[in-house]
């Protein structure tokens, strides 16, 4: 996505006029003041899985709603880091397990985060709804179909409140987005969305095993290796299309309001061919009803593109960059507004075309680039706000943003997705 600073402005200008005196631009300015506590008292939370993904996770508690009594991992080197994240968040200490099952006994622990290789999704979280805890699953939901299917089911068997790891659906950018252009019908008719999400780089992660004779092939992995990289691997992983493809689809699926029927897909593992068994180029085109398409690209090539979903209207163009930035564009060019977004914290007020002279880049006398939309200093990130409302469901029942349907419906097209490519074929999802 390659866009002038001028018209970047100009997209957030008409973004923020088409929400202007709406319920969903107050939503927007108001999501930092929801905060607990919660009644019932604060959620007793276990984390099972504390690598990056858990311990980005575990950075976003609130203990207005939450408190963490364990952590769990099979590497003890991540423990270490994860008690470095409670510390710098002046949260007190938590013990530590290796099995997540001597957790769930020793711990009176209600609910469970969970991050560890999608492999492991299926089985640990139905352990964990059989014994009677929440689940928060990070993304993708499973690894296969029918680790889905037995998520759903025993989450509904035991009447517990199951949210998979899709923070797009908690971001008050993409709920305004959707509330106030999207449901609205603001840009007509949507035919087709492009999802897109580019880097320059192997994946590949460097670390090194917690002691010279640490073994990960009792849980299943032959190397340190499989273990530290597990996402570069079919066995454990469903590469790009779960980890990054599987987002936007969410997104998509939200938006237009349906699921796929059907996917064309083609990748391959072009650029890093060693040591690795996951595709690094990936592209789909994913058939909704309608007539409508998504098409998705994810390479490992180059990053200028970045990453972002946007939606073609009729009467317009949404654009949602990097999950932090909303542009909006009339079809045939569209007219600048007078409304500017201000400085982080402050929200959107109207400015004059003189107030926007004076606010030049010295250097260049461009107007200076306005602060993206899904940016202030107060505003609580998405993942909290998830955890936040998944606390809340357990308290009091209110309803999830996502949940296991809708997290169904993007991990079975980007499963699908995969299957496409391996068969050379259109698959129906």
């Amino acid at each position: 996505m390659n866009l002038t600073p001028e018209k970047m402005d100009r997209g957030r200008r008409n973004f923020l006029r088409v929400l202007a005196g709406t319920p969903a631009m107050a939503a927007l300015g108001v999501a930092a003041g929801l905060r607990g506590p919660i009644p019932g008292g604060r959620v007793r939370m276990g984390f099972v899985g504390v690598g990056a993904q858990g311990r980005a996770q575990l950075g976003n508690v609130d203990p207005d709603y939450e408190e963490v009594r364990a952590l769990c991992d099979i590497n003890p080197a991540q423990l270490t880091l994860a008690d470095a994240v409670l510390a710098k968040n002046s949260m007190p200490p938590a013990r530590h397990y290796s099995d997540w099952r001597e957790m769930l006994q020793k711990e009176d622990v209600e609910a469970v985060i969970m991050a560890p290789p999608l492999w492991a999704h299926a089985d640990l979280a139905v352990g964990c709804l059989e014994a009677g805890k929440h689940v928060l699953c990070e993304k993708m939901m499973a690894w296969d179909i029918e680790g889905c299917e037995r998520m759903r089911a025993a989450a509904e068997r035991n009447d517990r409140v199951l949210e998979i790891g899709y923070q797009r659906n908690y971001n008050p950018m993409y709920q305004a987005a959707y509330d106030g252009i999207i449901k609205t019908g603001a840009i007509g008719d949507i035919y087709h969305v492009r999802l897109a999400w580019h880097r320059n780089g192997t994946w590949r992660r460097k670390g090194e095993p917690p002691a010279p004779d640490y073994d990960p092939s009792k849980w299943g992995y032959p190397t340190f290796d499989h273990l530290y990289n597990w996402r570069l691997y079919w066995k454990y992983s469903q590469g790009l299309m779960a980890e990054l493809c599987s987002h936007q689809v969410n997104a998509a699926n939200w938006y237009l309001g349906s699921v796929p029927e059907a996917v064309i897909a083609s990748g391959g593992l072009y650029r890093f061919p060693d040591h690795r068994e996951v595709y690094d180029h990936v592209y789909a085109t994913f058939e909704y009803p309608g007539g409508r398409t998504a098409v998705f690209s994810s390479i490992e090539s180059n990053a200028f593109d970045d990453y972002y979903e946007t939606y073609f209207g009729t009467k317009g163009t949404l654009i949602l960059l990097r999950e932090r930035d909303a542009l909006l564009f009339e079809e045939g060019g569209g007219r600048q507004t007078g409304i500017e977004v201000t400085p982080a914290g402050t929200g959107a007020v109207a400015q004059s075309s003189e107030t926007m002279a004076a606010n030049t880049n010295q250097a260049g006398g461009r107007p200076a680039a306005s602060t993206a939309v899904g940016e202030t200093t107060t505003r609580p990130a998405p993942t909290r706000l998830q955890q936040r409302r998944f606390c809340s469901a357990i308290r009091v029942g209110t309803p999830l943003a996502c949940g296991p349907v809708k997290a169904f419906g993007s991990a079975r097209a980007c499963i699908r997705a995969n299957e496409a490519i391996k068969t050379k074929s259109r698959v129906t999802i």
